[in-house]
């Protein structure tokens, strides 16, 4: 007979996955957060990958984690701090235990806890025996002898029946936080079908989890975290990378126009290389090419014709396309680049994020090379921002620079599916008559002609040599040269009128303004919202249109007495905004390959403004 348990409601949890990068905490925390998007909850994740590749098990630097925070309510953010933290070893205690809340609970596998795995987390003394965890709600699960035990039947090695051991966790979770474990259990199935045995040992071990839950004596409260209130519609969780692979799809099906990826694997920007490979039927077309510079060529060759060419990088990777975005600008055709920033220089944090590839979207090209700079800034963002960043490309003729980062891009969140009507038309106009036909001949955008090759009496030249203006002929002429300077310029200005103002949330005049972009935005909005509860009177405004900046923010900034530019980086749009509007901006900077805690936020806005309302 089951026992009785109190049920409590809790408005939100944030709970941490934590084990060595082979425990599966990734696979783990992604069926927990699937399971709550089916819910109803609101969520935002943060993976967290350790650098090392196939780091010695136990180690701390082969600590691999998945944070979830998941809510009743509208949340921007994977949360601060955990409420729970399940530890698969002692290495994953020692490198989490920091972040946690004075009194969260710590599920621990004391099975993980004998003298090897304390000497590699380098614990002098078992903190399950000393006063290391006091102030903690410390459980006690040896998770991986249970495992063992419910699978001692099945006719599998003891390193396959150790590797289940995080589905027993995940059933324990199910349990604890009231979940159903059907979409899991279908998962499996599907996952490991080819192999029967396999299947029936995560689903023993899963279901193992959660009645260890049922019946043991140690758990005397259940937890419910009721639907979150959103916006009528059809939802579906999405990672950041996957809405950037979607956005791009959905651009081309606007457009009408086959969409062709050039791209070289390199983290964390793969996957959208890999999600794009499983639309062919869309009409998609892939070339994992050689290198990053075969990759791009391969795109502009392909909108050269008539396909939407893209490619997909990450910082190290965008070094290396320069030159060939400058033959993009150069040939005026339309092209997008989508740039998942990670902790740099050179090699740098591949898993990790940062902000810090903005000057390079900018200015890393030789010459005048203006091209156009969007930013995302959620996992959900990526997939309109896609669109918009082809929307662009293709109605001005030019090159257009996504920046997206490894948190957003690995995190994921409910995304509100939109209704075909509510996505922009994205017209596709090719020069079909030859009558009057010149390579450089001009629209009300600029933007040139985009005549296929073959056409008949539309045979033309493009290349990386200065073109004559409007005939298109190569040219050495200094003049002409200067000319055309100009008009790629004004042609990537132009933009400026064809995107929305920048909008601002709260007062638009004030003592501080807290100007972001890209995935900041979730911690600067959380921030704002917990400090006008207190009586603080503070606005946000949020950049995803860079380059050009929107046409009103000269007027938004002037308003404010303060500008806070929070950034993940050593103040690059700070730079940019100085450079180009010459006022002072308060700089707020983090490199540590994480994103901004809402506290870190709340304490620089506090600093700024001092006490409410002068109390």
């Amino acid at each position: 007979m089951a026992k009785d348990v109190e049920i409590q409601i809790l408005d939100d949890v944030t709970v941490r996955f934590a084990g060595d990068s082979g425990d599966g905490m990734q696979l783990t925390g992604a069926q927990f957060t699937n399971t709550t998007a089916l819910a109803g909850n609101d969520l935002s994740t943060l993976p967290d990958y350790p650098a090392e590749i196939r780091a010695p098990a136990g180690t701390l630097y082969g600590v691999s984690g998945f944070q979830l925070h998941f809510s009743s309510s509208d949340i921007q953010t994977p949360g601060d701090s955990p409420d729970v933290l399940i530890a698969m070893n002692p290495a994953a205690l020692k490198v989490n235990l920091k972040d946690l809340k004075p009194d969260a609970t710590i599920i621990v596998n004391t099975s993980a806890f004998d003298s090897k795995n304390l000497r590699l987390a380098e614990y002098a003394v078992n903190p399950l025996d000393d006063d290391t965890l006091n102030g903690y709600n410390v459980i006690q699960v040896p998770l991986t002898d249970l495992t063992m035990k419910s699978l001692e039947e099945l006719r599998l090695s003891n390193k396959e029946k150790e590797r289940c051991k995080n589905f027993f966790a995940l059933g324990l979770m199910f349990w604890l936080y009231n979940r159903e474990v059907d979409a899991t259990i279908e998962w499996i199935e599907s996952k490991f079908k080819k192999d029967a045995v396999l299947v029936q040992a995560n689903k023993n071990a899963l279901y193992a989890g959660y009645y260890y839950g049922e019946n043991t004596e140690i758990f005397s409260t259940r937890y419910h975290v009721e639907p979150a209130k959103l916006p009528a519609g059809t939802y579906r969780n999405i990672q950041g990378n996957e809405a950037t692979a979607l956005g791009l799809l959905t651009a081309s099906l606007r457009a009408g126009i086959p969409l062709f990826l050039g791209s070289y694997p390199i983290t964390p920007a793969s996957e959208i290389l890999h999600e794009l490979s499983r639309h062919k039927d869309f009409g998609v077309k892939i070339f994992q090419a050689e290198d990053e510079i075969g990759a791009i060529c391969a795109a502009i060759g392909a909108s050269f014709a008539g396909s939407l060419g893209l490619t997909t990088t990450s910082g190290p990777g965008l070094s290396l396309k320069t030159e060939a975005i400058g033959l993009a600008l150069m040939t005026e055709l339309p092209l997008v680049i989508v740039d998942v920033q990670r902790g740099g220089p050179s090699t740098g944090l591949p898993t990790k994020t940062e902000q810090a590839d903005l000057l390079q979207a900018m200015y890393a090209r030789n010459g005048e090379s203006p091209v156009v700079v969007l930013s995302a800034n959620s996992p959900a963002d990526c997939f309109f921002m896609a669109i918009e960043a082809c929307r662009i490309a293709i109605k001005f003729m030019v090159p257009v620079i996504l920046l997206t980062d490894g948190y957003i891009a690995n995190g994921s969140e409910p995304l509100r599916l939109p209704e075909i009507d509510e996505l922009p038309e994205i017209p596709v106009n090719f020069r079909t008559d030859p009558e009057g036909f010149y390579p450089y001949t001009r629209d009300e955008n600029l933007a040139r002609p985009w005549a296929i090759p073959g056409t008949k009496g539309l045979e033309h030249r493009i290349g990386g040599l200065e073109k004559k203006n409007i005939q298109g002929g190569i040219s050495y002429d200094t003049d002409n040269h200067e000319l055309m300077i100009h008009l790629r310029q004004e042609k990537v200005n132009k933009v400026a009128f064809d995107i929305p103002d920048l909008a601002v949330d709260g007062d638009s005049e004030g003592d501080l303004l807290v100007l972001g972009w890209g995935s900041t935005y979730g911690a600067i909005r959380e921030a704002i919202t917990h400090l006008r509860k207190k009586g603080y009177k503070v606005s946000q405004a949020h950049f995803q249109y860079l380059n050009p900046m929107p046409k009103n923010t000269g007027e938004v900034l002037s308003k404010f007495k303060n500008i806070l530019v929070p950034e993940l980086n050593l103040g690059q749009c700070a730079t940019l905004l100085r450079n180009q509007f010459l006022i002072p901006v308060i700089q707020f900077n983090k490199v540590q390959g994480l994103p901004f805690k809402v506290i870190e936020l709340e304490n620089k806005i506090i600093e700024i403004l001092g006490v409410p309302n002068g109390k």
